[in-house]
């Protein structure tokens, strides 16, 4: 199928904004807890009219301190409730959010709130204000600087004590659906990231249709979703606007470390993550049962959850036997599972990365549906998507309601629909070439089959073209062996080269419980090992699995292992853990090199 589309579940209103949506809860439901807070820890509830009253208090406060109509202010912080709250009260005071990654270095600040020209920006700790403040001589349109850790949220409230409820109304009546809510900047592989014009429209047409078709999901008084992902991240964002939306209880974590935890206290029954969170969860939970020398059970119990989930897509259904083995697990580990990720969770939905078919039918066959979606910054996050009643486990779903996809001729997948974006700030030239006819295109290679469900099969730009002319889309094989406990990053090499290798590094989180588990020294470092006979082939077994899912030409033939964790810091992936490919190829031309040495 080339092209496919549905029709809308979801209306945008002809005038009105995202501010609208607090306003409308706390006539609704004013009582209902929808936003929680940790302190003292503890989990606080916020009603919908206490959400209110604190978004408007700061509201007046910004509104006080200079912001005026379409100023831009820079929001730099971790996932907090005060990010969500902050959101809310620069569009109520008129404004728009420039999200700012709390990782981002200097110059990546400076471009940010420079190019924005933002007149304010609320940072969250010391070392954030810091970054700010040794580029603020280069930033003179950037006025104020508040920071949360030293009362800044509490400043703009007592700023902002004399500001009528009046002037916020006027205020937030000077937006409609076509003002621009956000500039989220792309994180990019290359290049200055750009800004992505992101309008109210664009998020209700999204949310209003996602959660129209996944109603079940998003039950005011029962739902609830626990927000890990940065919120600088537009996939974070949907998940904050969604919940306000639905609306459903929201609660945030601005620690990943702590997510295990928090997930036990908070109890969702919504999760939104990235394939790495979910591939975590259960390398952790195997790597437990082998601890305890019970890693025989954990897997006869993952290969029946596994297949429990094929036969619910066949015609006949599960057999006698696999019911009851089904049956015997949910009791000895599916519901342990569960347990870990706070009991009362029935789905996730997932993006950023493909989850892979045999983790998506492990989940599902415990009780615990991962919905895989897609999208990009430039489509507002989710613009495909698997619905909860119909998933097809491997794909990316359905276009979004209102929507449609279609494959160019050179395979390259093309968007259409109200989430699209308006455009990059001041870069027209960037504008014209991403969008035709109202047609993004997207940089992504995919196929639809029969009944609309998307796959993404590779990047446009990163396709290797061997020596011998087989195109290769590495992103297949990557995703594969990243899924291996034992494997940090996969990068896929050879082009012009006369077969594909690949780099490959160590998870340092579980290279311990690795050493442990096979009589290592526990001081050893991955340099120690290199040619350890163990460490070979516990990658050569995740490289293996890589290369079932592509033909020989596309198999990896020889990989280096490199001591080096390749990350944000490190200058090797972005802030959306997108590999740099050509930062990786400069700073290991040796080791590429070495693969193709004789």
């Amino acid at each position: 199928m080339r092209e496919f589309s549905l029709p809308a579940l979801y209306e945008v209103p002809s005038g009105g904004n995202l501010t609208d949506l607090i306003h409308a809860n706390a006539e609704r439901y004013p009582d209902l807890p929808l936003v929680a807070r940790k302190v003292n820890g503890a989990w606080q509830d916020r009603t919908a009219v206490g959400f209110l009253t604190e978004v408007r208090a700061a509201a007046k406060g910004l509104i006080a301190s200079g912001v005026g109509p379409g100023d831009r202010v820079g929001l730099m912080a971790r996932t907090r409730y005060e990010w969500t709250l902050l959101d809310f009260a620069i569009w109520c005071a008129g404004g728009i959010t420039v999200p700012v990654y709390e990782t981002s270095s200097a110059e990546q600040v400076e471009w940010i709130l420079g190019n924005s020209g933002a007149v304010a920006c609320v940072a969250e700790l010391p070392r954030h204000e810091a970054v700010i403040a040794e580029v603020r001589e280069r930033l003179p349109e950037l006025k104020q600087v508040w920071q949360l850790e030293a009362g800044g949220l509490e400043q703009l409230v007592r700023a902002g004590a004399d500001v009528s409820d009046a002037a916020v109304e006027e205020r937030r009546a000077t937006l409609g659906p076509d003002s621009i809510a956000t500039i989220v900047y792309t994180s990019g592989t290359t290049g200055r990231p750009k800004g992505c014009m992101l309008t109210h429209a664009n998020f209700m047409a999204e949310l209003g249709n996602i959660t129209a078709r996944l109603q079940p999901l998003f039950r005011p008084g029962h739902s609830s979703v626990l927000l890990f992902l940065p919120q600088a991240h537009v996939l974070g964002r949907i998940a904050e606007i969604a919940a306000v939306m639905a609306p459903i209880r929201i609660g945030h974590v601005p620690d990943i470390k702590e997510v295990t935890a928090e997930l036990a206290s908070f109890r969702p029954t919504l999760i939104l993550g990235v394939p790495r969170v979910f591939e975590k969860v259960y390398n952790a939970a195997r790597a437990k049962a082998q601890a305890e020398g019970k890693v025989k059970i954990f897997d006869r119990a993952a290969e029946t959850a596994i297949a429990w989930s094929r036969a619910l897509d066949t015609p006949g259904g599960a057999s006698l036997g696999l019911r009851l083995r089904h049956r015997m697990f949910d009791a000895l580990v599916y519901s342990k599972l569960r347990n870990a990720l706070g009991g009362r969770a029935t789905h996730a939905i997932s993006g950023g990365a493909p989850l892979g078919e045999r983790l998506g039918h492990f989940y599902r066959g415990i009780g615990f549906t991962v919905l895989e979606g897609y999208g990009l910054t430039e489509t507002c996050a989710a613009t495909a998507f698997n619905p909860h009643d119909k998933p097809k486990i491997g794909s990316v779903g359905q276009p979004l309601p209102g929507s449609a996809a279609r494959i160019g001729e050179d395979g390259e997948v093309l968007l259409k629909g109200p989430q699209v974006f308006a455009g990059y700030w001041n870069n027209p030239e960037a504008t014209a070439e991403a969008l035709h006819d109202g047609w993004f295109a997207t940089g992504d290679i995919g196929e639809l089959d029969a009944d609309g469900y998307l796959k993404i099969t590779g990047r446009k730009k990163e396709i290797i073209v061997t020596a011998g002319g087989k195109n290769v889309a590495p992103a297949v094989i990557e995703d594969r062996v990243r899924a291996h406990p034992l494997i940090g990053e996969c990068m896929v090499v050879g082009d012009r080269r006369p077969f594909i290798g690949a780099l490959i590094t160590v998870d340092p989180e579980f290279f311990p419980t690795w050493k442990q588990l096979h009589g290592k020294p526990e001081q050893a470092t991955v340099t120690d090992l290199l040619h350890d006979a163990d460490l070979q082939e516990a990658i050569q077994a995740a490289i293996d699995d890589g290369n079932a899912a592509v033909s020989h030409a596309e198999a990896v033939k020889k990989f280096r292992v490199i001591d080096t964790v390749l990350s944000e810091d490190s200058g090797h992936l972005t802030p959306s853990m997108k590999l740099k490919r050509a930062v990786v190829m400069k700073d290991f031309a040796d080791e590429v090199e070495a693969l193709y040495s004789k």
